[in-house]
């Protein structure tokens, strides 16, 4: 009986917490049927404005994908979303400074973050790569004796970057740039030999360039990169609100139609990225 009893206690919990008064972020957006996004303009192909300048990208899909579970969870209709263009150097702030209520771009979850903010479940992998003039004459890691490298100060790349450097004993130059546009500027004006960011990101704007073929986008990973959404610390109802929306996505085709649209040209996920979605897809 008390097994029993037990048991029923068990299943019962995810009741007697949809029960309980909500607080923080969830109480707001139900009450003001208002979700305020932070996105980034610059982070193609996860976050970024499109020709109508408009928030896109596979991060941003997944969060208006988290707002329609949102509307479900909370059994409110009609949750409007405010997106605020954030950069790589005030997006946890805004996060911190309740500015916003959880920012979807290209951010590494890591600890020294998470004694500022929170986070969901991981929503991609990836991992610090270099882009190299292809007449830099550099063909490895190894080759970046005596070079310039770009890196936006800050991020998990550049402290990749001197990681990787200082590990390897290797004097190369490290030239902070503000954003990856600065940096290809840099690159295609010859003040850099190689820019240091996240693969994917990399793939991203050198599509963009006036000649792709003058760059290169080296075979070595600096690290591995687990992307998450930032949420404001401490609030756990969120982030279990948004975890359960995650899981929903990942138990759908919805997660592969979106990788299918931004990274298409990519083939298929990696086993790494599968086996991703296979545990975000945490069970009710």
């Amino acid at each position: 009986m008390i097994r029993f009893a037990a048991a029923m206690l068990f299943f019962a919990a995810p009741l007697v917490l949809h029960a309980q008064p909500l607080d923080g972020v969830l109480k707001k957006v139900r009450d003001t049927k208002t979700l305020t996004l932070a996105y980034r303009t610059d982070a193609r192909p996860f976050s970024f404005n499109d020709a109508k300048e408009q928030p896109a990208g596979y991060t941003v899909d997944l969060c208006k994908a988290i707002a329609t579970s949102l509307e479900q969870q909370l059994k409110v209709q009609g949750i409007k979303v405010n997106w605020v263009a954030v950069t790589s150097q005030n997006r946890i702030e805004s996060v911190v400074k309740k500015q916003v209520d959880m920012e979807c771009g290209a951010t590494t979850a890591n600890l020294s973050r998470m004694e500022q903010v929170d986070f969901s479940s991981l929503i991609f992998v990836d991992g610090t790569g270099l882009l190299v003039r292809v007449d830099s004459g550099i063909k490895s890691v190894g080759d970046l004796g005596g070079k310039r490298v770009g890196a936006i100060p800050g991020t998990t790349n550049e402290i990749a970057l001197r990681d990787t450097l200082k590990s390897r004993l290797l004097s190369a130059t490290v030239v902070p740039v503000k954003n990856r546009e600065e940096a290809m500027a840099a690159l295609e004006a010859n003040k850099i030999d190689a820019f240091a960011s996240d693969k994917l990101l990399i793939l991203g704007i050198q599509a963009a360039v006036k000649d792709p073929t003058r760059y290169g986008l080296l075979q070595d990973y600096l690290s591995i990169e687990p992307l998450a959404i930032v949420l404001p610390r401490g609030d756990a109802p969120l982030r279990l609100a948004v975890n359960r929306a995650l899981s929903q996505i990942y138990r759908s085709p919805t997660i592969l139609e979106a990788f299918e649209r931004w990274f298409g040209v990519l083939g298929k996920p990696s086993g790494l990225l599968e086996a991703m979605y296979l545990f975000g897809a945490i069970p009710e």
